[in-house]
């Protein structure tokens, strides 16, 4: 069991503002906009969600904390597939309440946001006109989310890859340095970067093949993967 998050803590967190595992919100907005940033941290390292803290740090409680629990509980279950647990407290500082959402990184990634749709119920549609709804959003493609410093962004397709490849019951990863391989570390150690397609006309191979060679390197820990809105790229571990 963790050591419950003490006052110090808390506020030597809040002091550091956000990054990569830490996420402020003033309130519960919105399930679909918490359930973003906690798939974002699962399907990465992890991270906390500080519900009562402003973006700047401010810190200005919540009215009801028994409310906003069973708003969190209810995100993780049904907007997160897989449903996402968490780890949540209340802690009480400078005289007011603030909600610390904990979420350990994944077993199962990815994770998807699932959107709900109006006249549906959280545990399905309502109505004749509600199960047409929902069967024309369930053929939409469901975002799957990353943290990336301060933000959660969406993860491109071969960043789902990626996060596949981690699964607990994937094969052990066996892998061969041959030429190509090579090719791509000699690349890096001059170049501070290179994307899919730069890799794959500098070998001369197919994308399919570069993209699987890819997620196998990112799997063995040897290079890494990042999100750019343009293009994603890879950089040496």
């Amino acid at each position: 069991m963790n050591k419950p998050l003490s006052v110090r803590k808390l506020r030597e967190i809040i002091e550091l503002g956000e990054n990569d595992t830490v996420e402020f919100k003033r309130r519960f907005s919105d399930f679909e906009k918490i359930a973003k940033e906690m798939i974002a941290f699962a399907n990465t390292r992890g991270g906390m969600i500080l519900i009562g803290v402003d973006d700047d740090g401010s810190i200005v409680g919540v009215d009801s904390e028994k409310h906003e629990i069973e708003l969190v509980t209810t995100t993780g279950e049904f907007y997160c597939d897989p449903a996402i647990d968490s780890d949540i407290e209340i802690v009480e500082i400078d005289g007011v309440d603030v909600i610390a959402i904990s979420i350990l990184e994944s077993q199962t990634k990815p994770h998807h946001l699932l959107s709900r749709v109006k006249g549906e119920s959280r545990r399905g549609p309502v109505g004749k006109e509600g199960r047409n709804r929902v069967e024309e959003d369930s053929m939409r493609p469901r975002p799957v989310y990353i943290r990336q410093g301060d933000r959660s962004v969406i993860a491109s397709k071969e960043v789902e890859r990626v996060l596949a490849a981690h699964h607990p019951d994937a094969p052990p990863l066996t892998l061969h340095i041959g030429k190509i391989e090579q090719a791509l570390f000699d690349y890096l150690e001059k170049n501070p970067r290179i994307t899919l397609r730069e890799f794959r006309h500098h070998v001369n191979i197919s994308e399919r093949r570069a993209s699987r060679m890819m997620v196998r390197l990112v799997r063995a820990g040897l290079v890494r993967i990042f999100t750019d809105e343009a293009e994603d790229y890879y950089t040496l571990a």
